[in-house]
């Protein structure tokens, strides 16, 4: 039975200005057994307050992945990239040698609410390099990130695939990933298994010979997440 991290389990942060849900253990919020999951080492459920965010800060040797799911996020970075993420799009940052950026809630008046998501890269000491694109959706699963730039996705350093899972309630699908790990989390919506029901924030990671059966029981939004071997 695949690994179920539910999301009213995960990690609870309120600063104020931000309201933040973690999936794995991260800052002030550690639990041993959740330090992530194959070289998938961060998922936070970050909400920014109207004007505010996260001030210049650094970062190095890890691939960065911001995926908007409301408002619109504004990241200003070292390397002179200054660039309005809105709701759906979704950025890559290497920080490679090292980076520094900020990153605020581009509205005055709304909330801005965004998953960081961290994976280690293939190897250490890359060039830093950052894009951002807007990718429609096609069919059920669609490819965000990639090793290889499939489908004009995103380029990561590292031997990890990300999708953006869409289903209308009633449709079925079935993930594995063969001789590899998976990771399905949750955006919105809601799912049954053969084991459970899924709700958003809920996740399920599944190794080399495990699959998970998918029916929508409401119109979803996910994240699959094909990586190697943990």
């Amino acid at each position: 039975m695949p690994l179920l991290r539910r999301g009213s389990e995960r990690g609870q942060v309120n600063l104020g200005w931000l309201q933040s849900l973690h999936t794995f253990s991260f800052g002030h919020y550690y639990d041993p057994k959740h330090m992530g999951f194959s070289m998938l080492r961060v998922i936070n459920d970050d909400t920014v307050a109207p004007g505010m965010g996260f001030d210049t800060h650094g970062h190095r040797d890890m691939e960065i992945i911001s995926y908007v799911m409301q408002g619109a996020l504004e990241h200003k970075g070292s390397k002179g990239n200054h660039h309005v993420i809105p709701a759906g799009d979704i950025q890559l940052m290497s920080a490679g040698t090292g980076i520094t950026h900020s990153e605020y809630n581009y509205f005055a008046t709304e909330p801005t609410r965004f998953l960081q998501i961290w994976i280690r890269p293939g190897k250490k000491g890359l060039n830093p390099s950052y894009a951002q694109a807007t990718i429609h959706q096609k069919g059920p699963l669609t490819p965000l990130v990639t090793p290889d730039g499939q489908s004009d996705s995103l380029v990561i350093h590292q031997d990890a695939r990300l999708y953006r899972l869409k289903l209308s309630a009633g449709e079925t699908v079935i993930l594995n990933a063969p001789g590899r790990w998976g990771y399905l989390h949750l955006i919105k919506g809601a799912a049954q298994t053969l084991q459970t029901h899924l709700s958003a924030g809920d996740a399920a990671g599944l190794t080399e010979e495990e699959s998970i059966e998918l029916t929508a029981t409401a119109p979803l939004e996910a994240l699959w997440f094909e990586l190697p071997p943990g």
